[in-house]
């Protein structure tokens, strides 16, 4: 058995142990924890991993868990979730002799789980790590992963800032600007300081790489890529101040998945193929690829999930954020096809909703409810930075047309202002309508499609 089934079995293993302890059905204890009971299933089965530990972490404090079975559970998790990214075939030549393990890091979680979480020893003494002061349970958001980024930048910029001031580029093609690079441009108040040019250009071509909090899939339907869409290549960016000052970058970036099921496990894809032709639907995970493969556009609504976070400690406000769509036609036949199977929670997330039949569409902000316990909705102006990254999930829904549509957001920072356009890999974001199409779910003990009922 490989080393990727062994970290997956574990984490599934670790799971069961907790439902277990619950001595409730899947069905009863995901209707506790707001998740779909085959969801659960596929976890406890090792079927599937989830990408947030939110729900992981539900569970445990549900189960009872002690902290030192939380942080096991943390660490087999992320063993998980990097065994469930990693090529499932060896590629040829060096790469074919690795020992399998995985990475560094990993093996070091593997080998020293007991030195995780250790108290510091202070003057010959134990003490505990000092905590972090509290945050609403809503803004936590992956803290090991953002830790991680923060390292990988600062190693970054201490790199380049050892550079000497005049080295030449390696090579003619460092020389010229980025074809790619978006348009920004930037004017300075008067009696500001000119900001200095950077030292280091991108080859021709190339996209600009920029630190963001996931490498989450972003996917859609109709053709679109499946890799994860970030705030380094999303869309143009404009900026202004005053006349005369050098581009000078956006101080924010981002992240966007277009991929996000209602409440984790419910959603519609349109597709132009009979049932027999379709395959079983995918796990939420794993949707951007399945809806490539199929052609499928997003049914009735799409749900787009924004990280968005400073590049630095300086807070950047976020003003607005507005509708821009750019297509409307009528929506051509097909089938729509229901991923949901008993969907149902009692955690609604607060959102963003936009109503695309209507001719100037707004993004309202709406409040989340936990169980009775109301979460505030987002309400602009909005800081981040950062430390205190945010993630803005807009619910975009249409009855009559076949809609394409992006996303601005508005910025200020430190007396400059811009905008930055988000969307599906420079393409718009497409919704259609369901409305007279037939409707299929898919029979689990039958294993085919049937008319939704």
């Amino acid at each position: 058995m490989s080393a990727a089934q062994d970290d997956v079995e574990g984490f599934a293993a670790l799971l069961t142990e907790l439902k277990a302890r619950t001595q409730r059905s899947y069905g009863s204890l995901a209707r506790r924890l707001g998740m779909n009971t085959s969801t659960l299933h596929r976890y406890c089965a090792g079927d599937a991993v989830p990408q947030d530990f939110a729900p992981v972490e539900r569970l445990a404090e549900f189960c009872g868990a002690s902290p030192q079975e939380r942080l096991e559970l943390h660490r087999r998790w992320l063993l998980a979730v990097e065994a469930r990214q990693r090529p499932r075939a060896a590629p040829s030549g060096e790469a074919a002799e690795s020992d399998g393990e995985g990475t560094p890091v990993l093996r070091v979680l593997r080998e020293a789980p007991d030195t995780l979480g250790a108290p510091v020893a202070v003057g010959g003494e134990s003490a505990p790590l000092p905590s972090s002061p509290g945050r609403p349970w809503y803004r936590r958001r992956r803290p090991a992963l953002l830790a991680s980024v923060a390292c990988a930048v600062l190693a970054t910029v201490g790199a380049l800032s050892a550079l000497p001031a005049g080295d030449p580029p390696s090579s003619d093609a460092a020389r010229r600007p980025s074809a790619a690079a978006p348009p920004n441009r930037t004017t300075a108040p008067a009696g500001a300081r000119p900001a200095p040019a950077p030292s280091v250009s991108p080859s021709p071509g190339a996209t600009s790489a920029a630190p963001t909090i996931e490498g989450k899939s972003a996917a859609t339907g109709g053709g679109t890529g499946t890799g994860p869409s970030t705030g380094a290549g999303a869309g143009p960016s404009t900026t202004t101040a005053g006349p005369t000052a050098p581009t000078a970058p956006v101080p924010l970036t981002w992240t966007v998945d277009s991929q996000v099921w209602a409440l984790g496990c419910g959603h519609d894809y349109v597709v132009s193929e009979p049932p027999a032709r379709v395959p079983p639907p995918p796990a939420a995970q794993d949707a951007g690829v399945w809806a490539a493969a199929q052609g499928a556009v997003h049914g009735r609504e799409t749900n787009v999930e924004i990280a968005v976070q400073g590049r630095g400690s300086t807070a950047v406000v976020l003003t607005a954020l507005r509708v821009r769509v750019v297509g409307r036609a009528d929506p051509a036949p097909g089938n729509a096809y229901s991923m949901d199977q008993g969907c149902g929670s009692s955690l609604t997330p607060r959102s963003f909703a936009v109503d695309l039949d209507k001719d100037r569409p707004i993004a309202r902000a709406v409040p989340g409810n936990d169980a009775g316990t109301p979460i505030p909705a987002v309400r602009m102006p909005y800081r981040v930075s950062a430390d205190d990254p945010e993630v803005l999930l807009v619910t975009a829904r249409t009855a009559a047309c076949d809609c394409s549509w992006y996303l601005e957001l508005d910025w200020s920072s430190q007396g400059r202002t811009g905008t930055v356009r988000v969307d599906d890999h420079g393409r718009p974001f497409r919704t259609r309508s369901i409305t007279g199409l037939p409707r299929y779910t898919y029979d689990t003990s039958a294993r085919h499609w049937s008319p939704y009922s």
